[in-house]
């Protein structure tokens, strides 16, 4: 699983005491109360009040029952899911073009996000390393409700890792059934709790413990975002930075209306290792069927044990697919695997994956095709985070430069433009234009067709995985400090 190279920023990243601050530049109220006018937020629920501080604790539940399946998709100006929809797309149609990038306020919080913050009923969404949830006025980033779940993990207290202390790292998902938003933590055991927080008051509703069966919490760490299908929450699950300790690659699953019941799981059959941990999580396709790219496993040598690949489980997590490349066992041996990017799910059936040996491949949704069963592989750039989507053409956050790729006739791989090397964030599209952090600090705004820029802003430093999220012509990314609102004028 290891994620060599991108580890720097992320350690010490907790500043326990930062207390809320926003501010607007020099020059800038006139054009701000313009966007203020556009964005959804404007007509959203802003009601409620600040959380007392709760830690998580097994209450009885009481949830309505959906009356069919709930998948995330986003509706109106919410943003539910990792990059909006079920299939990771992270795309929204019909957003004018910026002639520029306005800062509108920071926020800061009791920890670090990783987490791609979501927007639910006009209020952001927010989860922190500090093991808090937060709900913030999408108009001026004001607390409107800060729920702690537990006490996070310090670093000393791991065998490896790079995030210090480790909270709640996977982007939670909300369920419209429910009036819910689950997510993950990391609390001091260390153990994973599974919680769901009410989305418009803040109110702890229950907490259960997802460590997946025969697992050790210590040495896996739950960076993927979760998914909600098939009236479902899935997990997944990979390893610490630095791939110490006996772990494997799991996915777990609890149902949304009795979240206390048994667990489904599946682990990948591999003897260690084969971790889950992309952050953009587990997609899943309209039957509700679940695609995880998965790391090098502890075999290199002999038959495939299923890692460095994509896997295809149906919603009970029973494995029904699998793709590896022809040169998997060397790939596990180099740490060359396919999963520091999630998979992409294309129009017509196709599936899109690379990771970091540089390769890409182009597959069968329904058909992976095992052991070199691709439909074509070209040599496009190593990948980490969660790619977005147009129809079939993919802007892939590669760690050269964000890459447009597209699926020409045949099926084949098309290689468009590619931005600077530093513009290398998981992107997202609204309207023509490509939304992208770069390593430095600074939001991009790139023409969605050539890649020229259109527009740039400095922000506070970000992780290495930070991906914008869209509200009206509002976009909010997670810092190493808490959440920025970026304005398109």
């Amino acid at each position: 699983m290891s994620t060599t190279g991108y580890a720097d920023r992320e350690r010490g990243a907790y500043e326990p005491g930062r207390g809320r601050a926003w501010f607007w530049k020099p020059g800038q109220l006139l054009l701000v109360a313009l966007l203020l006018c556009l964005l959804a937020a404007c007509g959203g629920n802003t009601t409620g009040g600040t959380v007392t501080p709760t830690v998580a604790s097994s209450p009885s539940l009481s949830l309505p029952t959906p009356t069919a399946s709930v998948a995330a998709t986003g509706g109106g100006s919410d943003w539910t899911t990792y990059h909006r929809d079920n299939s990771r797309s992270g795309y929204i149609a019909g957003v004018p073009d910026p002639a520029r990038l306005v800062s509108l306020w920071t926020t800061h919080l009791d920890g670090a996000v990783y987490a791609e913050p979501l927007v639910v009923h006009g209020r952001v969404i927010v989860a922190t390393e500090g093991d808090s949830l937060y709900a913030l006025n999408a108009r001026n980033g004001s607390v409107l409700w800060h729920t702690r779940v537990g006490t996070p993990v310090p670093l000393a207290t791991l065998p490896c890792g790079n995030i210090d202390p480790l909270g709640i790292t996977g982007t939670p998902v909300y369920d419209p059934a429910t009036n819910l938003v689950f997510a993950v933590a990391e609390v001091s055991g260390p153990r994973h709790i599974l919680v769901g927080v009410d989305a418009d008051s803040g109110v702890l509703k229950f907490s259960r413990s997802v460590d997946p069966p025969g697992a050790d919490p210590r040495v896996h760490q739950q960076r993927a975002a979760l998914a909600l299908a098939n009236g479902r929450i899935y997990i997944a699950y990979g390893g610490l930075y630095g791939d110490c300790g006996d772990y494997r690659g799991r996915v777990v699953a609890v149902p949304t209306t009795n979240p206390q019941a048994a667990m489904l799981a599946f682990a990948v059959p591999t003897p260690r290792e084969g971790g889950i941990w992309a952050p953009a999580g587990p997609a899943v396709d309209a039957s509700g069927n679940i695609y995880v790219s998965v790391g090098n496993g502890a075999v290199t040598s002999g038959d495939w044990d299923h890692s460095d690949s994509v896997l295809r489980l149906s919603p009970t997590l029973q494995l029904e697919d699998g793709f590896a490349p022809t040169q998997w066992a060397s790939d596990n041996a180099a740490d060359l695997d396919l999963s520091s990017l999630g998979p992409v799910l294309l129009p017509n059936g196709l599936l899109f994956i690379a990771g970091k040996s540089g390769i890409a491949y182009l597959l069968r949704a329904n058909a992976l095709g095992g052991v070199g069963g691709q439909l074509q592989e070209q040599k496009l750039c190593d990948a980490y985070g969660g790619a977005a989507r147009v129809d079939s053409v993919i802007y892939l956050p590669c760690s050269l430069g964000v890459l447009q790729v597209s699926i020409g006739s045949g099926p084949r791989l098309i290689r468009g433009w590619q931005a600077p090397a530093n513009i290398n964030g998981s992107p997202i599209v609204a309207g023509n234009t490509v939304y992208v952090v770069d390593r430095t600090g600074a939001l991009y705004a790139l023409n969605r067709q050539t890649g020229a820029v259109r527009a740039r802003l400095s922000i506070e430093p970000t992780s290495r995985f930070a991906t914008p999220t869209l509200v009206g012509r509002t976009l909010l990314i997670g810092t190493m400090n808490g959440v920025v609102a970026v304005g398109i004028a």
